[in-house]
């Protein structure tokens, strides 16, 4: 009886989080680990079909690098990489986009609609979703000072056109974002899945943002979980080298969508099942939440 009564527990638990996030909207970046084990992908598709369930409008951006890196590979073109950021000339912008739009999103998609989900694919092309502009890449010149790179065809949203997804919204659909933007002659952009993620959240006026990564979160000093942290922390963490590496650009894309609008972030560990579930209906949550 104890077991059925824990999980009575639970629910009640999850009641005051649904009752306050019915017909809000949480756009998730899907990436990493999650996305190549089968098990936590069949586990995401049904935490993201729950939540459409109880009213809430999901919105998906997936990433796509290690796809990305698999078939490059098989053509003979090898990746250079300026501060993290791929250089995409225009014969790798075109496999990135094969393989962005025309693979790694097909397969999300087949996932939530094969598991109950009205999910539906999107590029930044469609309906001019993500209005892009090329990307120079900030980089220390020789006499130290700041030099702005072309890194060719990797691009930032200068406008996310939401009335796609908000009629997408209306009829209980799942949007899935690939990260490829479109710019004014119609070009193609290779653009970072995080960065996507933020702008469209920011644009949506989302109540979350929600970064599945291979990491619990956001750590101090001394490797301690930090469950929640506020935007104001930021900079002192960057200082005292708890914040490096790779999280800088996330813990900064959360940042930047908190001052457009989005009311909490949320970096989370993706490779827990029921990752999202447990980030969101729980007192506790498993992961770090940024607030203003």
């Amino acid at each position: 009886m104890k077991h059925l009564i824990d999980k009575a527990n639970t629910l009640m638990e999850a009641l005051p989080y649904i009752r306050r996030f019915s017909g809000k909207t949480f756009v998730i970046k899907y990436g990493g680990h999650a996305m190549a084990d089968e098990r936590l992908k069949e586990s995401f598709a049904l935490d993201v079909i729950m939540l459409r369930s109880l009213g809430i409008n999901a919105v998906i951006v997936h990433g796509g690098g290690p796809q990305i890196n698999e078939t490059l590979k098989r053509y003979g073109i090898v990746s250079q990489f300026v501060k993290g950021m791929r250089v995409t000339d225009a014969e790798t912008m075109s496999v990135v986009e094969m393989v962005l739009v025309g693979q790694v999103n097909k397969e999300v998609v087949g996932y939530l609609n094969q598991h109950g989900g009205r999910a539906v694919g999107l590029s930044g092309k469609d309906g001019t979703l993500l209005l892009s502009k090329k990307l120079l890449q900030d980089v220390p010149g020789e006499d130290g000072r700041v030099e702005q790179v072309d890194i060719g065809y990797v691009g930032d949203v200068v406008k996310v056109n939401t009335d796609l997804i908000r009629t997408l919204e209306q009829g209980s659909y799942l949007p899935v974002i690939a990260p490829v933007g479109v710019g004014p002659e119609g070009e193609s952009y290779n653009i970072n899945a995080d960065l996507v993620a933020g702008r469209v959240a920011a644009a949506l006026d989302a109540e979350k943002l929600i970064l599945l990564t291979d990491i619990e979160g956001v750590k101090d000093k001394s490797g301690a979980l930090l469950s929640t942290i506020a935007v104001a922390d930021m900079h002192r963490l960057i200082q005292e080298e708890a914040i490096t590496g790779g999280m800088i650009p996330k813990v900064v894309c959360c940042a930047d969508a908190i001052r457009d609008g989005v009311k909490k972030a949320h970096i989370i560990d993706g490779r827990v099942e029921h990752a999202v579930l447990l980030e969101i209906f729980t007192d506790i949550g498993i992961g770090t939440e940024i607030v203003q």
